[in-house]
């Protein structure tokens, strides 16, 4: 009887937006307001690489084709990248009451932020969702990026396929730095046994965009079982531009406590 009379009382009394505490004044599924999801804004910079779309302040990190450095050593192994927004302010609040306190009416936002930054000439046979450990998964109950990926699916009439999964948990990627990341992950994922993708042209999605390691293992992944060309698309990405040793590290402390762990690299681990 108590649970009927708060879900009655929900029914009657708007909540309170999620992100500023201003009261709601129109019923929504997504309890936060207007405004607040009017300040999310797309990515900009004077600089990108002309690979993973990285921003920069200026153009000396790029060479004379406007790759970054990790795209000319090859240590990408997806082949373009998409994002909405930069991993802060209104953006990152966001992702977490999607992501952490499980505000799923969030993704049909974001599907729809995240269509303006895939280009519209671009083509894709399937679209993958970024795979969870099973025991993450089962702990929050969804897996994020299967939201996005089905949202974006709608969108584009493109198929959703579960085709890769994670063989194995691993280490939070928190503290580690791009190489040793890229170990931690190393294997990490594994495409359905005896399935082929030869020649499919893949488009990974996932919820936030970090160093690239974890995505360039899973399209490796993607690419071992044959195909062609594997792009991401991502909500969101941290910007070079502002990864000071202090700004990666409050980012890492607000995902850990939104998480709700008390161990700041649990929390830091579950991003690509």
């Amino acid at each position: 009887m108590k649970w009927a009379g708060c879900g009655l009382l929900d029914l009657v009394l708007p909540d309170d937006c999620r992100v500023c505490g201003e009261p709601l004044h129109e019923f929504s599924r997504v309890p936060v307001c207007a405004r607040c999801l009017g300040e999310t804004q797309p990515l900009l910079a004077e600089y990108f690489c002309s690979s993973c779309r990285a921003p920069f302040l200026n153009p000396h990190p790029l060479d004379e084709s406007g790759r970054c450095m990790l795209c000319r050593m090859g240590l990408q192994g997806f082949d373009a990248v998409y994002s909405y927004g930069s991993y802060e302010g209104t953006l990152r609040q966001l992702v977490h009451l999607f992501k952490y306190e499980g505000v799923r009416p969030l993704a049909r936002v974001f599907g729809d932020r995240m269509a303006l930054a895939l280009p519209r000439e671009q083509s894709f046979d399937a679209i993958v969702p970024m795979p969870l450990h099973w025991w993450k998964q089962w702990r929050r109950g969804f897996n994020q990026a299967d939201l996005l990926a089905r949202e974006i699916g709608r969108r584009w009439n493109v198929p959703v396929r579960g085709i890769v999964g994670r063989s194995r948990a691993t280490a939070a990627q928190a503290g580690l730095t791009n190489s040793q990341r890229r170990l931690n992950v190393r294997g990490a994922f594994r495409v359905r046994r005896g399935l082929r993708l030869d020649g499919l042209r893949l488009l990974l999605v996932d919820d936030v965009f970090t160093t690239g390691a974890t995505a360039s293992a899973c399209a490796r992944a993607l690419k071992r079982a044959g195909a062609a060309h594997v792009s991401l698309l991502a909500l969101a990405r941290t910007d070079r531009r502002m990864t000071s040793g202090d700004f990666t590290m409050s980012t890492a402390a607000a995902d850990a406590a939104a998480a709700g762990v008390s161990d700041l690299a649990s929390a830091a681990g579950s991003t690509a």
